[in-house]
C-alpha cells in the first residue's frame, strides 16, 4: 500500500525517536514508501517530488514540531556499511546531518543492529564513518568539509553590514563570530529574528555556495559558559528552526574554518556548545587526497518507540506544512 492512498485502513510508520545533545532525530524503520532502485541522491529526489506528504506527516505538528529531524532509514548502497539514510527536516530534505547521524548510530544499537566498534552509512553526499562506543557516545567521520570564501559581506536589513565564512560541512553555512549578540537561550527569539534576516539577506543579494547553492544554515558564535570549552555557537536551520545541539555539519563547517584561518592543527580538539550547553568536541585530519575530514564526537540518547497512525479522514494526516 502506498503512503497515503484512499484506503480507509490506519496505515502505519514505526520510528526510533533520539535526541542528540538535545536536537531530536526521528527514525523511520517501517511504512517506508518505495523511492526505486536509483543512487542515493535518485532515491532523495524522488522523496522529494513524490513523498513531501509523507515527510511532513513525520516531522511536522501533530506528530511532530518545528525542530524535528527525519531519518529514513534504508538499505545500504555500499557494501561496505550498515544501511544508507536520508535526512529531512520541517521544510525538505537535508543533504547530510551531524546530530542525525549520531542518533541513527544509537538507534541501530538499540534495534541491536549494530555492536560497539567502527561502521560506516551512506548518506547522499557520501559516505560517513562512525565509531561506536558505550555510553551513547559516538564518533562521526564526516564528508569532506571546506571554506568557500571568507569574510563575506552582506547588508542586512535593519542591522547594518554582516561578515562572515561561506563553508561546506555536508551542508551550507554563514558563519559569523562579530555579531554583538548575546548567545543565551533565553534569548533564542531574538536570535532566530537576527539570523533569519541574514539568511533573507544572503538569498536577497544573490550570495550562495558553490555552484549557486542556497545557503541554509547561519551560525553565530561567541564565548562558552563552560570555560573548559572553546566556543558555543547558535544555529538556524532551514526550516527556521535553532539546533538544539553544537549542529554536527556547523561544527565541522566551523573546524574547517579554523584550520583555513591557521586556528587549529590536525589533532587538535576543539570543543563546541550549543544554546541549550551540551557539546560536540570537534577534530580534523587531512586525508590522502589532501581533503579536511571532521570528526565530531557527541551523545544520543532514545527517547521512544513508536507507530505513527494515519488516519485517511484525519484533516491533519499529512501535517500542519510551511
Amino acid at each position: 500500500m502506498t503512503p497515503f492512498s484512499n484506503s480507509n485502513i490506519l496505515q502505519r510508520i514505526g520510528t526510533i525517536d533520539t535526541h542528540t545533545g538535545g536536537e531530536p532525530t526521528r527514525v523511520v524503520i517501517t511504512g517506508i514508501p518505495d523511492l526505486g532502485d536509483g543512487s542515493l541522491c535518485d532515491q532523495r529526489l524522488v522523496f522529494e517530488e513524490q513523498f513531501d506528504e509523507f515527510r511532513s506527516a513525520v516531522v511536522n505538528e501533530p506528530r511532530g514540531s518545528d525542530v524535528m529531524v527525519g531519518a529514513l532509514l534504508l538499505p545500504p548502497t555500499n557494501p561496505n556499511s550498515v544501511a544508507s539514510v536520508i535526512f529531512f527536516n520541517n521544510v525538505g530534505t537535508l543533504h547530510m546531518c551531524g546530530h542525525g547521524t549520531i542518533g541513527v548510530a544509537i538507534a541501530l544499537q538499540y534495534l541491536n543492529r549494530i555492536p560497539t566498534g567502527h561502521h560506516q552509512i551512506d548518506t547522499p553526499v557520501g559516505t560517513v564513518g562512525f565509531e561506536l562506543f558505550d555510553h551513547n557516545r559516538v564518533t562521526i567521520q564526516n564528508v569532506p568539509s571546506y571554506r568557500h570564501r571568507a569574510d563575506v559581506e552582506v547588508e542586512v536589513e535593519g542591522i547594518g553590514i554582516i561578515r562572515g565564512d561561506i563553508a561546506w560541512g555536508g551542508n551550507w553555512f554563514f558563519l559569523v563570530n562579530q555579531h554583538r549578540q548575546t548567545l543565551r537561550l533565553e534569548n533564542v527569539e531574538r536570535l532566530t529574528q537576527f539570523t533569519w534576516k541574514i539568511r533573507q539577506a544572503l538569498n536577497a543579494n544573490g550570495i550562495t555556495g558553490e555552484d549557486g547553492a542556497e545557503i541554509d544554515h547561519i551560525e553565530l558564535f561567541g564565548p562558552p559558559v563552560n570555560p573548559e570549552n572553546h566556543s558555543r555557537n547558535f544555529v538556524l536551520c532551514p526550516g527556521k528552526a535553532y539546533d538544539r545541539s553544537p549542529c554536527g555539519t556547523g561544527t565541522s563547517a566551523k573546524l574547517a574554518c579554523l584550520f583555513e584561518s591557521k586556528q587549529l592543527e590536525p589533532g587538535e580538539i576543539f570543543r563546541q556548545e550549543s544554546i541549550l550547553g551540551s557539546l560536540f568536541e570537534g577534530s580534523i585530519e587531512i586525508n590522502s587526497d589532501g581533503k579536511l575530514i571532521p570528526s565530531i564526537t557527541g551523545t544520543a540518547y532514545v527517547n521512544a518507540e513508536s507507530t505513527l497512525l494515519i488516519d485517511q479522514n484525519d484533516p491533519f494526516r499529512t501535517g500542519i506544512r510551511h
